[in-house]
């Protein structure tokens, strides 16, 4: 539960600075800049986040057992999560912001957890007590009641509804297929944020950016950009140790839980932009309200009432 509690703090940070990034001249410049952005800097993250876990890998003398792990189906696995999670999940979720609104795409990004939940109750047979459904309902409305904004402006509801579902479920699955690959001796987290990372990398860059035809806005970036890129890289080192503790988490008390604690990420993203960048008007009643609703909610969905009070003692 510790580590993922930690993913949610760190994916929070990631998010920051991500969304600092993002907000930068070259991403801002035109309107094809700004269609283009959220799939270049998911690339050029994904990118930075797999080289530092080459690192990490490297150091800690994992690299050989990665080449084991491709061998292994559950090492397929976690590639066929990666695209499903990365390039299949985020297209979803961009397409809901950009035809639904902010809001409702924030809670696409959100119900992911009751969606994996469901998922890895059919196919992991991991269990979910009434009073964890009952904590985790709530953690996703403190989500929304964090999002929500009354100036929702629907321009395509349809292709916004398809994206919702390819966000959700895109990562609910991602989720409930990695907790089955670490199962495997050679398959462990840290082998597994490689192969996510590295995989979904190259689906942006060999499949979706030359669909859209931006390799050229892409190569563009890395001349004349000023801390762009090192800023996408302070976002990516930051995600590559929140996937640590969320693969970490899935591997040793399922899928189910560890989403319910990761989403935890948009009350901590509250907390760090008072923080850091002294913002204090996002504190108002209601995102005070919801941000302790996430916290406290997130956590009790990812607790075993019988371990909380010492009751199991497999």
């Amino acid at each position: 539960m510790t580590a993922g509690i930690l993913a949610g703090v760190t994916w929070a940070l990631e998010t920051i600075i991500l969304g600092v990034a993002l907000a930068m001249n070259p991403f801002i410049g035109t309107e094809r800049a700004v269609f283009l952005a959220p799939f270049v800097s998911t690339f050029l993250h994904d990118a930075f986040s797999a080289i530092f876990s080459c690192l990490y890998n490297g150091v800690r003398g994992n690299l050989p057992q990665l080449w084991k792990a491709l061998k292994t189906k559950g090492g397929r696995a976690v590639a066929l999560a990666a695209v499903i999670g990365g390039p299949v999940g985020m297209t979803g979720y961009v397409l809901s912001v950009a035809n639904m609104g902010a809001s409702i795409g924030a809670v696409a990004s959100a119900i992911f957890p009751a969606i994996g939940a469901v998922l890895a109750y059919f196919f992991l047979k991991e269990k979910m007590q009434w009073y964890r459904w009952i904590f985790l309902i709530l953690t996703l409305l403190g989500v929304y009641g964090l999002s929500y904004s009354p100036e929702i402006n629907i321009t395509n509801f349809w292709l916004g509804f398809v994206g919702t579902l390819m966000c959700a479920f895109g990562w609910g699955i991602e989720a409930v297929i990695v907790a089955k690959s670490v199962q495997d001796p050679l398959v462990t987290d840290e082998i597994a944020l490689q192969i996510r990372q590295t995989t979904s990398a190259l689906t942006y860059g060999i499949v979706l950016l030359p669909i859209l035809k931006g390799w050229g806005f892409t190569a563009s970036l890395f001349s004349g950009t000023g801390w762009l890129l090192p800023t996408i890289a302070l976002a990516a080192l930051f995600a590559t140790v929140s996937y640590l503790f969320y693969y970490r988490a899935i591997s040793q008390i399922g899928a189910s839980k560890s989403m319910a604690l990761n989403v935890s990420y948009s009350a901590w993203a509250i907390l760090f932009t008072v923080l850091i960048f002294r913002d204090t008007s996002v504190l108002n009643p209601v995102t005070i309200l919801c941000a302790v609703v996430v916290l406290v909610c997130s956590i009790l969905a990812a607790a075993d009432y019988k371990d909380l009070f010492g009751k199991n003692k497999a």
